[in-house]
C-alpha cells in the first residue's frame, strides 16, 4: 500500500506557496492532491486556474461525487467544504468552521477517515490555526503531517500553530515540499490499521449536514458560556486532548483562537454601530433643538440640547474605543468614521 491522498490547506499568502509546491510536482504523480485556500463566499473561484498554469497537472473544482483518481489537483470551490468519501470528492456546504467555509480542517479530517494511513497532510502559509485540528486527524489516523517552515511562509500563523499542537513529522521551505511529497507518496507502507477515532467520524459526519453526528458532538461536551458568532447558539467544548475547540447544535466549529479572532470582529462592527446610532441621535436631537427655538419653545429646545449633549459625549467615549481597539494614534480620527458609515 502506498499514500495516495495528498491534503493541502493554505489562507494568507497561500496562493504563493500552493504555486511553489503544485508547480514542482510530476504529471504522473500517482497521488491526487486536494486543496483547501481560504476565500471569499462570492470569490471568482480562479484558483484552478492558476494552479493548472503553475504545473504539470490538471486543477479542477469538482462535480458531485468525482472519483478521486490520481495525477490531478481538486480545489474547494468558494463557499463550499471540499470532502473526501471513500473513493470520491464532493463539495458541500455544510457549517462554517471558524467561519469559514471552505476550511482545511474538514478536508483534512473527511480524508483521514476514508483514507487513514495513505492521506499526507500539508499545511501552508496562512493566518490562525485552521488545519492544525485537521492535521492531528490525520496523524491520528496513520497519516504524515507536513509543515511549511514558518520563516519561509508569508504568514507564519498557519504553520506555526500547526507544529505546536500537532506532532509533525516535516517542517520545509515550500520549494521542497515537493520532492518529500513525491519520495512520500512512492514508500510503502503495508497493511496499516490505525486505531478509529470515534470523534474524527462524527466531526467529518457534521459536514456533511448528519444530524445524528451533529447532536452527538455538540451534546458530548460540556456547555462553554460562550455563544456562537455564527448563529449565537450555545457553544459546547468538544473533548480533545490537544486542542480547545467549540462547536454549536447546529455544526459550527471554533478553535479558541478562531473564536476570539472572532470576537475581536464583532465588537469591531458593535462599536462603528454604537458610533453611528449615537452621532444620528445628536444629529436629529440638534434638530429637534433648532425647531423647538425656531417655534420659541425654550424648555423643549433645552431638553434636546442636554439630549444632543450627551450622545456627543457618549460617541466621544466611543470613539476614544475605537481608536484603542484599531491601535489608532490618540486624537486622530478612526478611518471612516461619520453618520453615514457603519465601519471602516
Amino acid at each position: 500500500m502506498h499514500r495516495d491522498v495528498i491534503v493541502i490547506g493554505a489562507s494568507a499568502g497561500g496562493v504563493e506557496a500552493l504555486s511553489t509546491v503544485v508547480g514542482g510536482l510530476p504529471a504522473d504523480l500517482p497521488a491526487a492532491v486536494l486543496v483547501v485556500l481560504h476565500t471569499p463566499a462570492n470569490g471568482a473561484g480562479v484558483l484552478p486556474h492558476i494552479l493548472s498554469r503553475s504545473g504539470a497537472l490538471p486543477a479542477r473544482h469538482p462535480a458531485d461525487h468525482e472519483p478521486l483518481g490520481r495525477s490531478v489537483i481538486w480545489v474547494a470551490a468558494p463557499d463550499h467544504h471540499l470532502v473526501v468519501l471513500d473513493g470520491h470528492v464532493t463539495l458541500t456546504r455544510g457549517p462554517r468552521e471558524n467561519g469559514l467555509r471552505p476550511a482545511a480542517d474538514v478536508l483534512f479530517r473527511t480524508a483521514a477517515r476514508a483514507r487513514g494511513a495513505r492521506v499526507i497532510g500539508v499545511v501552508l502559509s496562512g493566518a490562525l490555526d485552521d488545519g492544525t485540528a485537521g492535521l492531528t486527524a490525520v496523524v491520528g489516523r496513520g497519516g504524515v503531517a507536513v509543515v511549511q517552515d514558518p520563516a519561509d511562509a508569508l504568514y507564519e500563523g498557519m504553520p506555526s500553530n500547526a507544529l505546536a499542537g500537532v506532532p509533525v513529522d516535516h517542517v520545509l521551505p515550500a520549494a521542497e515540499i515537493p520532492a518529500l511529497l513525491q519520495r512520500l507518496c512512492l514508500e510503502d507502507i503495508g497493511d496499516q490499521d490505525p486505531v478509529v477515532a470515534r470523534r474524527v467520524d462524527e466531526e467529518a459526519d457534521v459536514a456533511l449536514m448528519d444530524d445524528d453526528a451533529r447532536a452527538e458532538v455538540s451534546g458530548s461536551g460540556a456547555p462553554s458560556g460562550y455563544s456562537c458568532p455564527d448563529c449565537s447558539g450555545v457553544l459546547w467544548e468538544v473533548p480533545d486532548a490537544t486542542l480547545v475547540r467549540y462547536r454549536c447544535r447546529v455544526g459550527h466549529a471554533w478553535s479558541a483562537e478562531g473564536l476570539l479572532g472572532q470576537q475581536a470582529e464583532q465588537l469591531d462592527g458593535a462599536l462603528w454601530m454604537a458610533l453611528r446610532v449615537l452621532e444620528e441621535k445628536a444629529a436629529l436631537a440638534v434638530t429637534l433643538r433648532d425647531r423647538a427655538d425656531e417655534r420659541g419653545n425654550a424648555v423643549t429646545a433645552g431638553r434636546f440640547a442636554e439630549q444632543a449633549a450627551e450622545a456627543t459625549d457618549a460617541a466621544g467615549v466611543i470613539r476614544t474605543l475605537i481608536q484603542a481597539h484599531l491601535g489608532a494614534p490618540e486624537g486622530s480620527a478612526p478611518h471612516g468614521a461619520g453618520r453615514d458609515r457603519i465601519g471602516p
